[in-house]
């Protein structure tokens, strides 16, 4: 039965993909930027970022480089379109990994992410899967307060990288 949900869900996004995943021309001028390495975007062509369109729903978390590999995070609010198919979720993750300062898009291994809630509470690591040009998994951020999202992953060049990305639900 779980399973049959999880293609329901699957099949749910992927479906309304086209509406909401555009291709966005600069991703600089929507957020706050948390990496202090602003030297490694200098031949950085952020043009090339397949990118989530920014709507009212869709918060930008930040940017953050780990060894010469930027994330580029981003929240949907899902909460009426997950009510509606009688899903508990209330937020998408996002997140787009690319080569620095090539701009080059990382699409390929493995990515997981960690959630330390407002109670301080870590969960157990959930698989963020490959969709569209980014990682992603629908997630319930039920609490208020401010959570932390902790980013492992093991990209196409084998290397181990941790990102962390933080969100305040009102």
């Amino acid at each position: 039965m779980k399973k049959h949900w999880l293609c329901l869900l699957a099949m749910t996004l992927l479906g309304s993909a086209p509406l909401t995943v555009t291709a966005m021309n600069d991703h600089e001028n929507h957020g706050t930027k948390t990496s202090t390495k602003q030297d490694a975007h200098a031949g950085h062509d952020h043009k090339n970022h397949s990118g989530m369109e920014m709507d009212g729903d869709t918060l930008m978390l930040g940017e953050q480089i780990v060894e010469g590999v930027e994330a580029m995070a981003h929240l949907k609010d899902v909460k009426a379109a997950m009510a509606k198919v009688g899903m508990a979720h209330t937020h998408h993750l996002m997140v787009e990994f690319y080569q620095v300062p090539s701009g080059e898009p990382m699409e390929q291994g493995l990515a997981a992410v960690k959630i330390i809630d407002p109670a301080g509470k870590e969960s157990g690591p959930l698989t963020l899967v490959g969709m569209d040009g980014h990682f992603g998994a629908d997630l319930a951020l039920s609490a208020k307060g401010e959570y932390l999202f902790k980013i492992g992953t093991k990209l196409a060049d084998g290397k181990k990288r941790q990102y962390e990305f933080k969100f305040s639900a009102k």
